[in-house]
């Protein structure tokens, strides 16, 4: 049997502080850390997705960073493979793995056997299900998927068109609804033994936060990055300029909206994220919340994270 890894997880919403105190971690610990952000796979997208500087890393190795062009197709099944393989790695390396971000669904791709092979492709039936979305917009396709999947439905946010077609090429392959094949299609869980935290905060701190990291942003040049973006010819329509700043940003450039439109645009939409990421997250029983709010100063946090990862850093130990 395959001796399990320890996993130290960390999550929460954008701002709330998860880069650094999880450097903290890593640096009591022996640690290093593996990315779970959708959007820092990217290269060349480093102010709008909040990538950590080699400054803020403090040495401490980062890794599922700047894997990607930002043209070059990629998906959550091609971050499992990935990511499990740096986990893996890091172990035998005698380092501590450290899994943190806040796109839960590759944070669930890690930890739990979510299978995606086997259904195939029908890129015709792509096209016309993209043409819809154009056409009628991304709630027509949403529609669809509701008739003969609800379950996925209620699991996949309505303008995430990439996973309701994905969700609805399955069904058009195989004749039966995405959830149930995950339900068929089972494998035995990854062999981690991990420990979940969550990071928390009152939520008008966190939109405050929200709302000063954008500003910051700015001030970094978020604007002449999405600038070079687009001269480089990476067009609005990608899917990782459908991320947050640079969708609001390439707008403005494209002349669609003023700066103080998109900045506006931008804020909400990141607190709407950062809603999100709370509602999804709080749904999984394994996550031990910490409210940043209630600790004097980051060291305590991570203290309290450290103290409780010991127990499976010793059983890991153990049966080495």
């Amino acid at each position: 049997m395959e001796r399990p890894v320890p996993l130290v997880v960390i999550v929460g919403p954008t701002a709330v502080g998860k880069t650094a105190v999880a450097v903290e971690v890593a640096k009591k610990i022996g640690g290093e850390i593996v990315s779970a952000d959708s959007m820092q796979v990217y290269r060349y997208m480093d102010i709008g997705t909040a990538k950590p500087t080699e400054e803020e890393r403090q040495g401490i190795p980062h890794h599922m960073i700047d894997v990607v062009d930002p043209a070059e197709a990629y998906s959550v099944a091609l971050y499992q493979a990935q990511a499990r393989r740096c986990i893996r790695e890091i172990w035998e390396r005698g380092r501590v793995p450290l899994l943190v971000g806040g796109t839960g669904l590759y944070v669930k791709a890690v930890l739990e056997p979510l299978h995606f092979a086997g259904a195939g492709v029908d890129e015709a039936f792509r096209r016309r299900m993209c043409a819809v979305a154009r056409e009628k917009g991304p709630l027509a396709v949403y529609r669809l998927l509701k008739e003969v999947d609800p379950e996925a439905a209620e699991r996949i946010h309505p303008h995430n068109v990439k996973r309701v077609i994905r969700a609805l090429e399955i069904y058009h392959l195989t004749g039966r609804p995405m959830s149930q094949r995950l339900q068929e299609l089972k494998e035995d869980p990854p062999p981690y033994r991990a420990v979940l935290y969550g990071l928390t905060m009152e939520r008008e701190k966190l939109y405050r936060r929200i709302e000063a990291r954008v500003d910051e942003m700015l001030q970094r040049g978020l604007v002449e990055e999405v600038r070079g973006l687009l001269e480089r010819g990476y067009g609005p329509g990608l899917v990782s300029m459908q991320g947050l700043g640079y969708k609001e940003m390439a707008a403005y450039l494209r002349g669609l909206s003023t700066l103080s439109e998109a900045v506006y645009l931008l804020k909400r939409n990141t607190r709407r994220f950062a809603k999100r990421q709370f509602t999804w997250f709080k749904k999984d029983g394994r996550i031990c919340w910490i409210d940043v709010g209630n600790y004097s100063s980051i060291m305590e946090v991570v203290q309290e994270i450290t103290t409780g990862a010991e127990g499976v850093l010793k059983e890991a130990s153990k049966s080495n």
